[in-house]
């Protein structure tokens, strides 16, 4: 069967009010976008049938444009194949536009200037690299992901009845995924929940974005652990956040520090599991407080479990949402780390009183998330692709946690404190001379080929928090990370002082 091809004209208007002539008017029209530069030599154009079908003229007035058209050198006709932009339209092009300079400093806005004031330096989030190098933070191994599975699973979806993979997506989420994930919850992360509970989003940062604007009026107070998830707190500023600044020990968020600077919160950011970026985990302890906290005062606790799934010393801690007998929790979850980034999938479970309100509002305004994606994880799950790729993944970052460990220990004695590290992506080292400045060492190190962060950046006040370095491990192999190690120690001995 023979088709129709093309470009596509249908910007062009027919005014038949006008006394200039039809063929005049599409004549004027197909020059201007040649001339142009809009149809660049070599484009093919529409048949005179075709063009005379989709602008609703006779194919007597779109010969005669193709004619004056061919007769100007603009088109040239090729026999059998078509009609195309000859090269001769490039010297019809005009030499010279006419622009005009932007302003110096383009007018700052309202939410650019509160998400600066909440981190001076730091406030932009940094763009992950495609290619891995030592010590990147956040982004997993993408050499060890299962990508046959994953390509086989992905034809086999497409094969399914069209109107299955190629319609609209559910807004709250594809049915089979929904209820994948609530069954791996529960039997990996200790949390019950029913299916309708669950909500899927484009990543982690939509599901904090649209917490925000459901739960917060401008200028709520929220807690906010400091330091803490650059993203996390960005989305939440840009609902209209009043960002209260929670500092961080050993046992997590305080909250007895909170309760103080802010006793009517509305919201309380957590990172529970693995704190991020510090890497503590939440004792038990300051886990009732934050939830008793949170249930006198009628406050909701967003809980991040970026990378609970990675733990190296055992069984992965309980989460929060786990004890929340109060239904006060919003637990938010993520595949960018368990799977890859790519994917812009993650999930988050609404408290029973609130899943009305959240299913209101995606199916009010959310487009939902690809459907094929949504499937073909669902069958990753289902089939036990998923479990087998997060053991395998705990072996091998357990592998590379040691490995750092090991080689801190013969280069980074006295330059870097390393924290001990159990789980999760990165580990956090603290300067051993008080006068190193973060700026300067990341400087450095990013010259010597290095990607370190400075604590500072996750931080809204700087006051009381330990200066140091964030050091990514789950991307990069054993051997990269000894050498790592060792150009950071040379980084650091030229910044003692």
């Amino acid at each position: 069967m023979k088709r129709s091809a093309g470009e596509l004209l249908f910007a062009i208007a027919v005014d038949r009010s006008l006394d200039k002539s039809i063929t005049t008017q599409v004549y004027a029209a197909v020059r201007q976008l040649i001339t142009s530069g809009a149809l660049p030599s070599g484009k093919r154009l529409p048949s005179s049938r075709t063009l005379a079908k989709e602008l609703d003229i006779s194919r007597t007035t779109a010969l005669s444009v193709f004619e004056r058209l061919t007769a100007e050198g603009l088109i040239v006709s090729r026999t059998g194949s078509g009609s195309y932009v000859s090269n001769l339209a490039e010297t019809s092009k005009p030499e010279r536009s006419l622009t005009v300079p932007p302003p110096s400093a383009p007018p700052s806005t309202r939410l650019a200037d509160i998400i600066a004031d909440a981190s001076p330096r730091f406030f932009q989030r940094l763009s992950h690299p495609h290619k891995p190098r030592a010590f990147i933070t956040g982004l997993p191994d993408y050499d060890a992901f299962p990508l046959a599975i994953w390509a086989r699973l992905t034809a086999k979806h497409w094969r399914e009845p069209r109107d299955q993979v190629m319609g609209y997506s559910d807004a709250h989420g594809h049915p089979r995924l929904r209820a994948a994930i609530a069954e791996h919850l529960r039997a990996n992360r200790g949390v019950s929940c029913d299916t309708e509970q669950i909500f899927i989003v484009n990543g982690a940062q939509q599901a904090f974005d649209l917490i925000g604007r459901v739960l917060l009026n401008p200028g709520d107070p929220v807690w906010f652990e400091n330091p803490g998830a650059i993203g996390a707190r960005n989305s939440l500023i840009a609902c209209g956040a009043r960002m209260v600044p929670v500092p961080v020990d050993r046992e997590g968020i305080s909250v007895e520090a909170g309760l103080r600077l802010a006793p009517d919160f509305r919201l309380a950011f957590v990172t529970p599991s693995h704190q991020h970026p510090m890497g503590v985990e939440m004792s038990l302890r300051r886990r009732g407080e934050l939830l008793t906290a949170a249930n006198e005062g009628g406050a909701w606790i967003i809980e991040d479990d970026y990378d609970g799934e990675f733990r190296y010393d055992g069984r992965p801690l309980p989460t929060l949402k786990s004890a929340d007998t109060a239904e006060r929790v919003i637990y938010v979850g993520t595949f960018a780390k368990t799977m890859f980034p790519a994917l812009r999938l993650g999930f988050y479970i609404a408290p029973k009183p609130l899943v009305s309100t959240f299913q209101r509002i995606s199916g009010a305004f959310l487009q939902g998330v690809p459907s094929s994606i949504q499937a073909v994880l669902a069958a990753f799950i289902e089939d036990g692709h998923f479990a087998t790729h997060l053991r395998r993944m705990r072996d091998i970052y357990a592998g590379r946690h040691a490995a750092f460990h090991e080689a801190a220990g013969k280069h980074l004695s006295g330059l870097l404190d390393v924290r001990n590290s159990v789980a999760g992506f990165h580990l956090v080292g603290t300067f051993g001379s008080p006068t190193m400045n973060e700026d300067k060492v990341c400087a450095d190190a990013d010259a010597a080929g290095l990607a370190v962060s400075p604590i500072g950046r996750f931080c809204i006040e700087r006051s009381n928090v330990d200066k140091g370095l964030v050091l990514g491990v789950a991307a990069i192999d054993q051997r990269t990370i000894r050498k790592g190690v060792e150009t950071l120690a040379s980084v650091l001995e030229k910044n003692w002082g």
